[in-house]
C-alpha cells in the first residue's frame, strides 16, 4: 500500500466550530427544525470547504487527489451540512437495505442492520467498535437484537452529540458510548475489541486498506469485522464518460473522496492482514423491490400506508417541494444560505445511485465478513 498522509487532528477546533455552528440545535428534535437553527456564517464556511472540491468542474475532471489529502475535513463538513437533512428523509441510520415483500421502510432498516450482526456472530457481554456511527441508530438497533456493548466512532462533533442523546433517551447509555477519533489513525490500544463493524461508512476513507489495517489493529486475535461496503462493481469502467459521472454524482453528494471497484475492496480488505469468511454484493440478491426503490419515486412500492409518507419525502417530487421550500426560507432569512444547494447536491447524488442501481454499476451493499487471525 502506497503511504497515506493523515490529516492533523484538533479536536478543540473542531469542538469549536460545533458550538458555533450547530449551537443546540443538537437538542432539537432533528430534521428539519434543526436545519433552520445553524449559524449562517459557519455554514457558509462550510459549504465553501465541502464543495471547492466538485464547482465549476466537469465529469472528466477528477479531484480525487485533492479529496483524499483533505478526508477528514471533507467528510466532517459533509455531515454538518447533511446530518439533519438525513434524519429529516431517511430517520437515524443512514444506511441503504434490501426489502422484504410487505416490509415496512423502517422494519427493513433494522432486518440489515439485524442481519449483519447475525453474520459476524455478535453475542451477549461482546465489546464491539462501530466505525463511523453516524448518529447512533445501527448501534442502538445491534446493542437491542445483540445485547453487546458499542464504542461508536465518529469524526463529526454534531453526530456524536446527538449519537449520545439518542441512547440516553433510550436507556442504552450503559451499553452505548460515543467518540471521536479518524478512523485512518484510531486511538484505541491494539487488541482492544472482540468485533468490529462498519456500515457504509468505511467508503470516505482515503484508503481501504489503511482504514481496514486500523480495524486490524485494534481488534482481538480471533476477533470478526463485518462491513457493508459502497463499492463500484466490476461492470464499472472508468473510460466511460457516463459511468464516470455516476460514480462522480455519488461522490459529490456523499461526500467521498474516492470509490473503488468490488475486486480492490477485496484485495484491501485481504492486504490488512484479514482471513475472509465471505463476500456477497447482496444487492445482487433477487429480492421484491430494489434497494434503490426509495430514491426512485415509485409509490407503488411502498410496503405500508406509513411508508408512503417517508418515501414521498424522498421521491423526485418530494424532494422538488422540500428544496422550494427550503429556497423560500433562504430568501426572507429563516433558513441559512446554503441550506439549499446542500439539498440539491444530495438529490442530484440520489438520481445517480438510483442509475447506478439499476445499470449494475454500484453497490451500497457489498458484505465482507472477515476474521483477524488467532495467531
Amino acid at each position: 500500500m502506497a503511504p497515506i498522509a493523515l490529516e492533523s487532528e484538533d479536536h478543540s477546533r473542531d469542538a469549536a466550530f460545533n458550538k458555533v455552528m450547530h449551537g443546540k440545535s443538537a437538542d432539537s428534535r432533528g430534521g428539519f427544525s434543526s436545519m433552520l437553527n445553524k449559524d449562517p456564517v459557519a455554514l457558509r464556511v462550510a459549504s465553501e470547504e465541502y464543495f471547492k472540491h466538485w464547482e465549476n468542474k466537469s465529469a472528466g475532471t477528477e479531484t480525487a487527489e485533492a479529496r483524499k489529502a483533505e478526508y477528514a475535513t471533507l467528510t466532517r463538513h459533509y455531515y454538518n451540512l447533511a446530518t439533519d437533512i438525513y434524519e429529516y428523509g431517511w430517520g437515524g441510520s443512514f444506511h441503504f437495505c434490501r426489502f422484504a415483500y410487505g416490509e415496512g421502510f423502517y422494519q427493513a432498516i433494522a432486518r440489515h442492520e439485524h442481519y449483519l450482526a447475525h453474520v459476524m456472530g455478535l453475542r451477549d457481554g461482546m465489546k464491539v467498535l462501530d466505525v463511523g456511527c453516524g448518529v447512533g441508530g445501527p448501534a442502538r438497533e445491534i446493542a437491542k437484537f445483540a445485547g453487546v456493548n458499542i464504542v461508536g466512532l465518529n469524526n463529526n462533533d454534531y453526530q456524536i452529540e446527538r449519537a449520545g442523546k439518542y441512547a440516553a433517551k433510550e436507556g442504552l447509555s450503559q451499553q452505548l458510548s460515543f467518540t471521536k477519533g479518524d478512523f485512518m489513525q484510531m486511538s484505541f490500544p491494539t487488541n482492544s475489541f472482540d468485533a468490529v463493524y462498519a456500515i457504509e461508512a468505511t467508503v470516505h476513507a482515503p484508503s481501504l486498506e489503511g482504514v481496514y489495517s486500523q480495524i486490524f489493529r485494534v481488534l482481538k486475535p480471533g476477533g470478526v469485522f463485518g462491513v457493508y461496503e459502497w463499492l463500484m462493481t466490476d461492470n464499472y469502467n472508468n473510460e466511460n464518460p457516463h459511468h464516470r459521472e455516476i460514480r462522480l454524482g455519488i461522490e459529490q453528494g456523499d461526500g467521498i473522496s474516492n470509490m473503488v471497484r468490488i475486486s480492490e475492496g477485496l484485495a484491501a480488505i485481504k492486504a490488512a492482514g484479514f482471513e475472509l469468511e465471505m463476500h456477497e454484493d447482496l444487492a445482487d440478491r433477487v429480492d421484491a423491490r430494489p434497494w434503490y426503490y426509495p430514491l426512485d419515486g415509485d409509490l407503488r412500492m411502498a410496503g405500508s400506508l406509513g411508508d408512503l409518507i417517508t418515501i414521498a419525502r424522498m421521491t423526485k417530487v418530494g424532494r422538488f417541494m422540500a428544496h422550494n421550500a427550503i429556497g423560500g426560507l433562504e430568501r426572507v432569512g429563516l433558513a441559512p444560505r446554503g441550506t439549499k444547494k446542500t439539498a440539491d447536491s444530495l438529490a442530484h447524488a440520489a438520481d445517480c445511485l438510483v442509475a447506478g442501481g439499476k445499470e449494475k454499476l454500484f453497490t451500497p451493499m457489498y458484505l465482507m465478513v472477515a476474521r483477524k487471525p488467532k495467531a
